[in-house]
């Protein structure tokens, strides 16, 4: 075990916080079983309680510590996408706190697929918890300077996995009723579950009509409308900041997306970020297609400028 992996274990198991890399977003991750670290999360991310938190696990057999009555569906989504990012809604264990449900009686999990994630999960031989490295409702950190530049000195240490891969959030599935159902968008896409309903009254991370955002006031603009919208800010004085496809005339910083669905995901919080820094009154940003491979990144981008 690195010295660095033994620290982060060490800082875990005392109760406090760490800054842990995932492949979707870094984590700031505390003991799953521990009160007062999970009470540290809520309150440095000035979380809600009532929204729940993903546990993460380095192997899929330990669902059976956290969850009751998995359905031969889950452990087979666990089976094929574990690592991954995929997250499963499951029945909770009862000895499973109520602070990591919001008070429901379903416990979301996952086995994240970055290797300092995995060597800390194992070391650690239990659930950490491990929510966006942010304040509630701000843009996600895909770098550890992010989380840094977020957090400060309120964390002890923060473990540089590089840039997230995916980029994004994972793909929350509901396995714990009759019917499964999809519950928050990622990169894993509806077609990869089957026929899955897209409803369910669970309440799960970044369900907010106004999540993902940007210090200042975000636009999202269809590309037909691009050009005409950035000539009536350029007419009023507004001073913006894009990311798009097309030329921003006028932009005092113009960031060009991807046409490639996955790196734009894996690009978009950090070009958030950039753009957060400006000095400007808006950011524009062109929409991406409508097509299913970009779902997950409209539905970012619309809770962004909601």
């Amino acid at each position: 075990m690195s010295a660095q992996i033994e620290h982060a274990v060490a800082l875990l198991r005392a109760g406090e916080l760490i800054g842990l890399p995932t492949e979707t977003v870094y984590g700031l991750a505390g003991a799953a079983r521990q009160p007062e670290a999970i009470a540290k999360i809520f309150a440095l991310k000035q979380r809600p309680a009532s929204h729940p938190l993903i546990v993460h696990l380095h192997d899929p057999a330990q669902m059976d510590d956290w969850a009751r009555d998995i359905s031969p569906l889950a452990r087979d989504l666990a089976a094929r996408y574990w690592p991954g990012p995929l997250t499963l809604v499951l029945r909770r264990q009862a000895n499973v706190l109520d602070a990591l449900t919001g008070g429901q009686d379903t416990i979301a999990l996952r086995v994240p697929a970055h290797p300092i994630a995995l060597a800390v999960l194992k070391a650690f031989a239990d659930g950490v918890a491990a929510p966006s490295a942010n304040r509630y409702q701000r843009v996600s950190p895909t770098t550890a300077e992010h989380v840094r530049a977020e957090f400060g000195s309120a964390l002890k240490l923060v473990l540089d996995g590089g840039p997230s891969e995916v980029g994004i959030e994972s793909s929350i599935v509901d396995l714990s009723g009759e019917r499964p159902r999809i519950l928050r968008l990622g990169m894993l896409h509806a077609h990869d579950f089957g026929r899955l309903a897209a409803h369910s009254d669970i309440r799960v991370p970044g369900s907010d009509a106004r999540h993902y955002a940007p210090e200042h006031p975000t636009a999202l603009i269809a590309a037909e409308h691009w050009i005409a919208h950035l000539q009536s800010l350029t007419l009023s004085g507004t001073r913006f900041a894009s990311l798009a496809y097309q030329p921003a005339p006028g932009a005092l910083q113009a960031l060009e997306a991807s046409s490639d669905a996955l790196e734009y995901a894996q690009a978009l919080y950090a070009n958030l970020h950039v753009l957060s820094g400006l000095d400007v009154d808006l950011i524009a940003i062109e929409a991406p297609p409508e097509s299913p491979e970009w779902a997950a990144i409209n539905d970012r981008l619309r809770r962004a400028s909601g």
